[in-house]
């Protein structure tokens, strides 16, 4: 999975900031861009609590090719 696509794809999909998607998740606002610039990846943890945020607002994982 690409999250440095998913996450952003989320952001505009909820109509949200980097900021708050990160208190959505409960990390910080540098996390949440490291990962949209594809510096780093989310933890396990992180990557269990995007799944469920994206399940809950129906928002598709899989990239579309």
């Amino acid at each position: 999975m690409n999250y440095k696509t998913l996450v952003k794809k989320i952001r505009e999909k909820l109509i949200i900031t980097q900021i708050e998607l990160a208190v959505l998740l409960g990390v910080s606002f540098a996390s949440i861009n490291r990962w949209e610039t594809g510096k780093h990846e989310p933890t396990t943890k992180i990557k269990r609590k995007i799944v469920e945020l994206c399940k809950v607002n129906n928002i598709d994982l899989e990239e579309k090719k």
